[in-house]
């Protein structure tokens, strides 16, 4: 495996990763990054549009699992209201709680992919771990350092070239 800081595929938002292109990719197992990629920071609350996207991706057969850096109750309130299971603190870049999520599904890292926003942490623990990384635009902007952060991701933000 070579290592790249590209993602496989770029996303205006996790909504437009529709069941058919994951099923296309070979996808059975889902991993989503939690702030700014299905929920903005610091809220406790999912918009009606991912409740549907996740119900529709649940529904065509892909599991869902969060892995999130968060250390507050986000993850296990968005995993109670999505019924899926969740790491939380995984420490990406790092692939620890990629990978653990990986060894309690038993999904093999091929057919698996994570939805993120961030290049130095989602994208590198997803490239760590063997599996594919689905980038989405960030929900929205919170502070300056997030923005001179994801200002530094443009290089990288664009799709991996195929061969």
């Amino acid at each position: 495996m070579s290592f790249s800081l590209f993602p496989d595929r770029k996303f205006q938002k996790a909504e437009d990763i529709s069941p058919e292109l994951l099923r296309d990719m070979g996808i059975d197992l889902l991993i989503l990054d939690v702030d700014n990629t299905v929920a903005p920071y610091k809220t406790l609350t999912l918009e009606p549009e991912i409740l549907d996207w996740a119900r529709r991706v649940k529904s065509s057969g892909v599991r869902l699992y969060i892995v999130s850096n968060n250390k507050s109750q986000r993850p296990e309130v968005f995993a109670k209201i999505l019924d899926i299971p969740y790491i939380k603190r995984a420490g990406k870049p790092s692939p620890r709680g990629v990978r653990e999520a990986l060894a309690i599904t038993g999904i093999d890292k091929d057919r698996t992919a994570l939805v993120g926003d961030q290049i130095y942490t989602d994208t590198i623990a997803a490239n760590l771990a063997g599996v594919k990384i689905l980038l989405v635009e960030p929900i929205k902007f919170t502070n300056p350092f997030l923005a001179i952060r994801y200002f530094l991701e443009l290089p990288f933000r664009r799709e991996r070239k195929h061969k």
